[in-house]
């Protein structure tokens, strides 16, 4: 191996361990002391309820741990958004899982866990995965409400997802296992099943204060909405349990009985680890983000047997497209080749840069992935669309949106991995979070953005300076530096995949390791879900 190979692993292995050490800060959730509290009242954790429920030694793909990092400060902070949701196995049946934590502000109700819940549901929506509530949540944070009750997405759209979930018969299964409140009492009772624990759970639209201010009732929670109350009396829950385990064990006997689902029926055979060993994508992929590489040796570290099938490969060379298997899957490979290369004309194409020829391809590989029912990987590291006057009279606009046009009607399931760079329009014709991925998830090593930082900053510098002098004011080189600086600063902060994971603008950051596991069962997910339409681009310009 050379210098640069171990400059850059060195480089990736320790973003990989900053990954790791926030990932562990923030599975405490509310922190040891409130952990403790839980565990005193004869509750499990929020986590400790995930890890119980699904199948020992399984596999389990959270969605936005790091959701809500670095907001809400000023309220203390909202770790994992409150909320733990993800994907996993119960009973041998993948199924979303989303467990409130109370360890957060009481399990409380942020933006951005209404954001992170309806996430979960979505991918329920779109896989016609089985979807489990584990229900403990003091409901709306009251000093938010305004940024969480009354909008289209706001809290009240996970009630709606409930009703157009059951209607298209997808299962829902809820356990109350401690606080639920208000409107959000209408989250289980809207699903198909819903059980509580004695004791600790407790289910009614007003708390014993709320009803004493509001109609002189004195009554204590438990009889107002406990498991007694609500089994044996209203017959709200069907079931109660003496604790956690026991509800989570019945969990586990419903699912056991579930029937099978009808199957989108994509290809898959017996799995084989590529040949060339994954750890060297550290190594491969520059700790300088300006430099070249070659995109297909981080394929072949991802792809079963090191085997890729390329499409017009002598053509269009600013894209790699083809054909290959992920854990035995078949998937069609669309990703942004980094290293300067030459067109057809000769010409010398800048790495990352999605040219005419290129976006022209990939539109056509795109709908023979339809064609075949071959499900899309879009691996992002891409600056943008090439400019310029003879770019512009090539006619890039219309070759990128013939692309971007076959990417956004594929019916074929496509999930995105933000590798590097993802700015501009570069980022929504490699199929970005607006473009419906059924999974989106970055590596540490990504940036998404309108532009670079330095483009950017300079730009926001140039526009600074015009409209001081339209004022008849300057700036002195000085004082240019520094606002320079200052304006880097703050757009750098928000190029990071942190910034993009807290506001799930992506799913999660993970170790590229991990790409193989998130892409085997994004598609393994997907395959609950039967094509519903046929593939129609609709216009497209020539």
């Amino acid at each position: 191996m050379d210098i640069e190979f171990n400059k850059n692993e060195d480089s990736l292995k320790q973003l990989n361990f900053q990954l790791r050490n926030k990932l562990k800060k923030i599975y405490l959730g509310g922190g040891p002391i409130k952990i403790e509290s839980q565990h005193k009242k004869g509750k499990l954790t929020a986590r400790e309820r995930v890890e119980y429920l699904r199948d020992p030694g399984s596999e389990f793909l959270e969605i936005g741990a790091l959701a809500g990092d670095g907001m809400y400060e000023e309220h203390g902070g909202c770790p994992s958004a409150g909320v733990i949701t993800g994907i996993g196995y119960v009973s041998g049946r993948q199924c979303v899982i989303v467990a409130n934590d109370a360890t957060v502000k009481a399990g409380a109700w942020f933006p951005i866990t209404a954001k992170k819940n309806l996430r979960a549901q979505e991918i329920s929506i779109e896989n016609r995965l089985p979807i489990i509530y584990l229900v403990d949540s003091a409901g709306v944070y009251l000093p938010l409400q305004d940024e969480i009750f009354p909008d289209k997405e706001h809290f009240g759209r996970q009630f709606r997802n409930n009703a157009v979930m059951s209607s298209r018969g997808i299962i829902q299964v809820a356990a109350i296992m401690g606080s639920c409140v208000a409107g959000g009492a209408y989250l289980p009772i809207m699903s198909d099943e819903a059980m509580i624990v004695d004791k600790t759970g407790s289910i009614f639209l007003a708390g014993s204060y709320l009803v004493k201010a509001a109609i002189g009732e004195d009554i204590d929670n438990e009889t107002l909405g406990g498991a007694t109350t609500h089994c044996e009396i209203s017959g709200i829950t069907d079931n109660k349990y003496d604790s956690d385990e026991e509800c989570l064990d019945a969990i586990k006997r419903i699912f056991d009985k579930i029937g099978s689902f009808p199957k989108a029926g994509f290809d898959r055979i017996e799995p084989i680890p590529p040949q060339k060993n994954q750890e060297e994508i550290y190594g491969i992929i520059p700790s300088d983000r300006i430099k070249p590489y070659e995109i297909l040796e981080i394929i072949k570290r991802i792809v079963d047997n090191s085997e890729f099938d390329q499409f017009k490969a002598a053509y269009g060379k600013s894209l790699v497209c083809g054909l290959g298997r992920i854990e035995g899957w078949a998937i069609g490979i669309v990703a942004n080749q980094r290293k300067v290369v030459k067109s057809k004309t000769g010409e010398m194409q800048l790495g990352g840069v999605i040219y005419s020829d290129s976006a022209n391809k990939a539109a056509r590989f795109i709908m023979n992935c339809n064609q075949r029912k071959i499900p899309l990987l879009f691996l992002q590291d891409v600056t943008g669309f090439m400019v310029g006057s003879r770019a512009e009279q090539g006619g890039i606009i219309k070759d990128g949106a013939k692309m971007v046009n076959a990417m956004a009607n594929s019916v074929v399931p496509k999930f995105t991995i933000v590798m590097g760079n993802s700015y501009g329009a570069g980022n929504y014709a490699m199929c970005g979070k607006a473009y419906d991925p059924r999974l989106i998830f970055a590596w540490p090593t990504a940036q998404i953005a309108v532009m670079s930082g330095d483009a950017a900053a300079k730009t926001l510098l140039q526009i600074k300076i015009a409209t001081l002098k339209a004022k008849g004011e300057k700036l002195s080189e000085q004082e240019e530096k520094k606002l320079l600086k200052e304006i880097k600063q703050t757009y750098d902060h928000q190029l990071s995949p942190y910034y993009a994971a807290s506001r799930i603008w992506v799913d999660g950051i993970i170790d590229p390791i991990e790409t193989r596991k998130v892409i085997a069962m994004g598609i393994e997910a997907a395959n609950h879900a039967p094509l519903e339409k046929n593939y129609n681009v609709g216009v497209i310009q020539t």
